[in-house]
């Protein structure tokens, strides 16, 4: 069958992390008002199946012959009751440092019900990064919405099975492949090596090293809403450059004022962030269809006291474009499993200082007549890789961020300042079309060098609040 095949050296990339790291997988969680039914929802899982084959799909053999086997696969589907809805949080954290039992299933659902308002619901999946992306793991909350809406008002549903994709190796242009790809894939390692010689960027440091096995995925969740959106993104045009851009500024700023301690010096740092190719693939492919189909881009940065936070973000911008206008934007999926295998042979390694990935604005439906879905968002496991990373998405004209962190290299404490930091830079710079890296020292004075006591900790949070 063409399900059962063995997987490609990204696949396989995802799936050691499953098994070695403490998960790399993706958490989605979507807030619902209306009332659902154990059963309805269980039915719109079938459906689902078999639209999407992947998921009939379970992943078998030993780290040196994976591969993909079709079964019978039952998607592990549990209800858990809270209090209050903030506790979903509690849910996704269990999420995302549990493994997924990838010889049984390659998803599973939780549905969290809120006894103080019986109508409000938030359904979290976790799908292994093998066989989906972000954006596609948002399209199937909708899928699945739109699933439990037409059985529950005994609508036929007609499912059309999509074909199952091949590894993404075979969808990459003829420069990717052969002697012409290999030569792409040297030159893509040697620029990386290069821009880390002379860069050096600086990463935070260990506030506790334990082995990558024993390390967990840390989260913290923020949201902008409708007119701080707006105002992020009036600003992004008025200094011509992009909202994923100015999150990336925002995000170094931040974590290069901790690693400095604030002291006045130069700086080499990097930004990581992964590239949506489902419309560069040959043939192209869609929305709708599950699949791993992301590239990455890294670039590197010299801050300096006087840098610019608007300059900053134009670069980032730039190297991005530079990055995709090429070739070598399809590059990170061939050497993704290398990058893997050395971090996992020297732990105290990291990819970049920090990472952002950013869906943009999602289309998909808000109400779906029985249901009303409110937010979304989502997050991936985070444990094996040291820095601060954020994934973020706008939905109904909001902004939702799900900040990322592997315990205990960042402490929840530190990582909720650092956070902190970033909406203050995010503020600050939509005021201020000539916030520099030095101006952030005067916005949050606060920041203690070495340890961050209780009332600095509340202090940061109610300048972020004020603002």
């Amino acid at each position: 069958m063409p399900y059962n095949r063995k997987l490609s050296a990204f696949e396989q990339a995802m799936e050691i992390l499953n098994r070695r790291a403490t998960t790399y997988n993706i958490v989605t969680i979507c807030r619902i008002k209306g009332i659902f039914s154990e059963e309805i929802f269980r039915q719109a899982l079938e459906v689902l199946q078999a639209r999407h084959p992947r998921l009939n799909c379970r992943i078998v053999g030993k780290l040196n012959s994976l591969r993909f086997e079709t079964g019978v696969i039952h998607i592990p589907v549990r209800v858990v009751e809270k209090y209050e809805h903030q506790q979903w949080q509690e849910v996704a954290l269990e999420e995302l440092n549990q493994k997924i039992e990838s010889h049984k299933s390659l998803m599973r659902v939780v549905l969290v019900r809120i006894k103080t308002e019986k109508n409000l619901n938030y359904l979290i999946t976790t799908i292994h990064h093998a066989i989906a992306d972000g954006l596609s793991c948002i399209q199937l909350h909708s899928e699945l919405l739109r699933y439990c809406q037409k059985i529950a008002s005994f609508e036929p549903i007609e499912v059309a099975p999509l074909p199952v994709l091949p590894p993404i190796g075979n969808l990459l242009p003829a420069s990717m492949q052969g002697w012409k790809g290999a030569v792409n894939i040297f030159l893509a390692i040697s620029r990386l090596l290069f821009k880390d010689i002379w860069y050096r960027p600086k990463t935070l440091k260990f506030e506790k090293f334990l082995p990558i096995e024993a390390r967990r995925t840390g989260l913290v969740h923020r949201t902008l809403n409708i007119e701080q959106t707006r105002q992020l993104l009036n600003a992004c045009r008025q200094n011509q450059t992009t909202v994923h851009s100015a999150l990336c500024a925002a995000m170094v700023f931040a974590s290069a004022r901790k690693i400095t301690a604030g002291s006045k010096t130069n700086l080499g740092v990097s930004c990581w962030s992964p590239i949506n190719i489902r419309n560069r693939l040959k043939p192209e492919v869609s929305h709708e269809h599950l699949g791993v189909l992301v590239s990455g881009d890294i670039s590197c940065h010299t801050l300096r006291i006087n840098t610019s936070f608007w300059d900053l973000a134009r670069n980032r911008k730039q190297q991005m474009e530079a990055s995709i206008a090429g070739d070598r934007v399809f590059c990170l999926p061939l050497i993704t499993k290398f990058l893997i295998n050395f971090l996992l042979a020297f732990p105290h390694q990291v990819f970049s200082t920090i990472g952002v990935t950013n869906i943009g604005v999602v289309n998909i439906p808000s109400n779906y007549d029985l249901f009303e879905l409110e937010e979304i968002s989502f997050v991936t496991g985070n444990a094996a890789f040291r820095g601060l990373c954020v994934a973020v998405l706008t939905f109904e004209s909001k902004m939702f961020l799900n900040f990322m962190f592997s315990e205990p290299a960042i402490s929840q404490e530190t990582a909720e300042v650092l956070v902190d930091n970033v909406f203050t830079c995010i503020v600050e710079a939509s005021k201020n079309k000539k916030f520099t890296f030095a101006d952030q020292m005067i916005a949050i004075p606060e920041y203690q060098s070495t340890s961050l006591s209780k009332s600095a900790l509340r202090t940061a949070r109610r300048v972020s609040k004020q603002d």
